[in-house]
């Protein structure tokens, strides 16, 4: 069974400035809840126990929403409000599942899962993108099932305009095992419209093996300098390890950019 989660928290967010540049993106409300508390009920509906999160200094913040005691406290004891006691509590349910580990300099998600190398207890782990929320369907908990019948890394995918695919790894797949679940080929990191294998997307949940951390240990960095996941994976994939992607049933909301941030309370808010 797979019990814990990791969720690479330290990019800068540069795409919703100027409200990140005081302030964690992950943290930020959607439709009146921090978009970080969507990931981890996700994270505890699937049966995650544990959730380690890779963060850096400049967003010291999002430990501190965990462990901001003293403040609640005080609260509670003046005003003896429900909401704030819920509140508090829930927060106190999360702060149990949390573990941080640091990346500082941006060196790509690789790097960032690289971090959390001394953690991994057991053979697979789940790994959650927090720009990237599905609702209405649990992603995560359909990608274990797929994982526990196959004992097999599994990847959340979906069609995208072929006009975007230099935004996203893209696959090739390999062969049909039922109606939403492919045995992967190849991964190509932000493909150019031209060398795009197809326009299915890696949306930003994996389940992936413990034996990934000692090919982003040797793992050269490719664009922009970053250590890259879809790298590794293709290292493990010509390995003959194999990899499933998933198309998920659920809604897929990018809170990444201003408009797809905007758009998510909306879309929340209907739910």
């Amino acid at each position: 069974m797979i019990k814990q989660a990791i969720i690479p928290l330290a990019g800068q967010g540069t795409r919703l400035l100027p409200l990140t540049s005081v302030f964690a993106k992950e943290l930020l409300p959607i439709n009146g809840k921090p978009g970080i508390e969507y990931i981890l009920d996700e994270c505890i509906t699937a049966g995650i126990k544990e959730v380690i999160f890779i963060i850096s200094k400049k967003k010291r913040m999002i430990k501190d929403y965990f462990y901001n005691d003293k403040f609640y406290k005080r609260i509670i004891k003046k005003k003896k409000d429900i909401r704030i006691i819920s509140e508090y509590k829930k927060i106190l349910k999360y702060k149990k599942m949390i573990k941080f580990v640091y990346q500082n300099k941006p060196l790509g998600t690789g790097d960032a899962v690289l971090k959390t190398k001394k953690f991994i207890k057991d053979k697979y782990f789940l790994m959650l993108l927090p720009d990237d929320l599905i609702i209405k369907k649990n992603c995560s908990k359909a990608m274990i099932n797929i994982h526990n019948r196959f004992k097999s890394s599994v990847m959340a995918s979906m069609n995208v305009n072929k006009k975007t695919v230099s935004r996203w790894g893209i696959y090739k797949l390999k062969k049909k095992i039922d109606r939403d679940n492919f045995f992967i080929d190849r991964v190509v990191e932000k493909p150019s419209i031209k060398n795009a294998p197809s326009n299915k997307a890696v949306i930003g949940r994996y389940i992936l093996p413990k034996k990934i951390f000692s090919k982003l240990k040797k793992q050269k960095p490719g664009r922009n300098g970053e250590i890259h996941i879809t790298d590794s994976i293709q290292s493990l994939i010509d390995e003959k390890e194999n990899f499933i992607a998933h198309n998920f049933n659920g809604k897929y909301l990018d809170c990444g950019t201003m408009h797809g941030y905007i758009n998510s309370s909306i879309e929340i808010s209907k739910v």
